[in-house]
């Protein structure tokens, strides 16, 4: 299977395939490229329906400069800890973020959080934020709060007063609770329906079917979410050996 980066020729490749209505994987097969480097390229240059070829290799090439420049002349990238592969580390870090990109998240929101979650210390400044992500202190102070109201990281202060921001396990539980309550809504709304077109009409019946269905996957959801929660989640600590702890406190949290 090739290796490096997409050629001009492979883009354009890719731009036929998504104009054919091809899937990625399928893409991914005609190229002999995994299917998650189709779908990060496609991702970070406009999306399925925005994909240009050449406006995506100017782009990339922009952005290899970057990162040339952001490495001063006879300098060397610092070493990964742990023995890491820098460029594998890279890698994984963009096809997390497309993955959070494609559920919605926005691009810089997107970098914030992998930067968080891939952090062995488990929490960054602000100021350690843009030494990392080579971007603005303004676009790190938006995209904090919009993931802080969001409730995907909160703050804490470390023994130097600073502020420091965490993306911790509990996000999830928090998600599943929202989809969760976002299905009540719409189960509510339907029953509302019902009322309106009448009990005993095929569109009432259409509404009152919608209404069971996300009833019965909401409330097993909130339930599946709290059992996880209570036997599942572990915090990762900087044990000897490189295990994960249970932390015996955080499944008797309130939701």
């Amino acid at each position: 299977m090739p290796g490096g980066r997409l050629s001009q020729q492979e883009r354009q490749q890719i731009a036929l395939g998504l104009a054919d209505g091809l899937a990625y994987a399928e893409i991914a097969r005609r190229l002999d490229r995994p299917t998650s480097t189709i779908t990060r390229e496609v991702m970070r240059n406009g999306g399925p329906t925005a994909y240009r070829a050449d406006l995506a290799h100017r782009a990339t090439e922009r952005r290899a400069q970057r990162r040339r420049q952001a490495v001063p002349r006879g300098s060397q990238v610092p070493a990964q800890a742990h023995g890491r592969d820098a460029e594998a580390v890279r890698e994984y870090e963009e096809a997390f973020t497309t993955l959070l990109m494609q559920q919605g998240l926005p691009k810089m929101m997107s970098r914030v959080l992998t930067c968080l979650y891939t952090t062995d210390a488990g929490s960054l400044t602000a100021s350690e934020l843009v030494g990392r992500m080579q971007v603005s202190p303004a676009s790190i102070s938006k995209a904090i709060t919009f993931l802080e109201s969001q409730g995907l990281i909160r703050r804490e202060r470390d023994e130097r007063r600073r502020e420091r921001y965490v993306a911790d396990g509990d996000v999830f539980y928090q998600g599943m609770v929202a989809a969760a309550r976002s299905h009540a809504q719409l189960a509510e709304t339907a029953r509302q329906g019902v009322g309106i077109l009448g009990p005993d009409t095929p569109a009432a019946a259409r509404l009152e079917n919608i209404a069971r269905f996300v009833d019965f996957v909401g409330e097993r959801m909130i339930r599946a979410a709290e059992q996880a929660r209570e036997i599942l989640y572990t915090k990762t600590e900087a044990t000897p050996g490189g295990t994960a702890t249970p932390d015996p406190g955080r499944g008797q949290q309130s939701s």
